[in-house]
């Protein structure tokens, strides 16, 4: 069984912020190198990169982050793109290459830089000028294609979550995250050893907050952000029983135009219902969180014990694997789960076991 020996994330900073100006090579060689010497590793032992990255404009991600890492030229990297989901599934991609032999030793997770995503012209069939577009589609339909706010606002109005509930969770979230100590999984980078963005949201600061669509505010939607994270995936032989087992992981579409819902169906194929003592949900939007901690049946009293992403930030190709990182840092005994919702409506989940569970 494929365990996770190793996890390291940058600090995430909000776009426009401390790290605006670093590519996504100087984002992530770090944590990679990180990893592997927490693991006591030689970087020369990797066999593959696989990481995930939305924004970019191409050209293998993954390599050009295994190349900066001084790694050997003989891994190619593999880059993937499931938008919020694919930092998790970059880890769940690894998982399978080492169950299944081709692998010992994966690094795996996600970069993006928000700073510096690429401007996106679409070219016109007719010969027209390009028209520039800041997000590209993610079905066929456009009926069935809302923008993330707008979905989520719908999920908070059919399920009764209300600006006040969601407020709540928002603001507790940052307050957990104002309390943890995350030092320990921080790879320092321009000399910052932890997220900034975490505030104390007060009712007057919630009341302030700018209404993004229905129900739904700048302060309980996460920010755009940049960030990298990482995680050590290898086989029991170079585990030699270190870690965290990854128990079982899952990644499943559902109805597209509700994206918020889709993590429940991924939830469901790897989790039994037995008591996790730590639960990592994206938190894209607070209602989003709340729809799916309470539909899969998770204690809340174990979700996001050091904050989510709401008082963090949202660096979309690596938030699945900060979750992972949080997770390989918190969890020390007992099972722990980690799941996400994509655009196009797409869940991911991972169940990982501490050693000795």
């Amino acid at each position: 069984m494929a365990r996770l020996i190793a996890a390291r994330r940058t600090a995430v900073v909000p776009r426009g912020g401390a790290f605006a100006r670093l590519s996504i090579e100087a984002l992530a060689a770090p944590v990679l190198l990180a990893c592997l010497a927490d693991a006591g590793l030689d970087p020369g032992q990797t066999d593959e990169v696989i990481l995930a990255n939305a924004l970019g404009a191409g050209g293998n991600p993954a390599r050009r982050v295994a190349l900066a890492a001084g790694l050997a030229d003989r891994v190619a990297g593999l880059s993937i793109d499931r938008q919020c989901a694919g930092g998790l599934d970059a880890i769940l991609v690894a998982r399978a290459l080492v169950d299944s032999g081709a692998a010992d030793i994966v690094l795996a997770g996600g970069v993006e830089s928000y700073s510096r995503r690429p401007l996106r012209f679409a070219t016109d069939p007719e010969g027209g000028p390009p028209v520039a577009y800041d997000e590209a589609p993610f079905t066929p339909w456009p009926d069935r294609d809302p923008p993330m706010a707008a979905a989520a606002a719908a999920l908070g109005t059919r399920l009764l979550i209300s600006r006040a509930r969601a407020e709540a969770w928002a603001a507790a979230s940052h307050a957990k995250a104002l309390q943890a100590d995350h030092a320990a999984e921080i790879v320092p980078l321009l000399g910052l050893c932890r997220d900034p963005f975490a505030r104390r949201l007060t009712p007057a600061l919630l009341a302030r907050a700018s209404v993004l669509q229905g129900d739904v505010t700048a302060a309980t939607a996460a920010v755009a952000a940049d960030a990298a994270a990482v995680c050590l995936v290898v086989s029991d032989r170079i585990a030699k029983g270190r870690g965290l087992a990854l128990l079982a992981g899952a990644t499943v579409g559902a109805a597209p135009e509700d994206p918020g819902l889709a993590p429940l169906a991924a939830i469901a194929r790897v989790w039994d219902g037995t008591p996790l003592t730590q639960a990592e949900i994206m938190e894209a939007f607070a209602v989003q969180a709340i729809a799916v901690v309470e539909g899969a049946g998770i204690d809340p009293d174990c979700v996001n014990p050091g904050g989510g992403a709401l008082a963090r930030g949202h660096p979309i190709g690596a938030s699945g694997a900060i979750l992972a990182v949080r997770l390989f840092h918190g969890l020390k005994a007992g099972q722990g789960l980690a799941a996400i919702a994509s655009a196009g409506g797409i869940g991911s989940a991972l169940l990982v076991a501490a050693s000795g569970s």
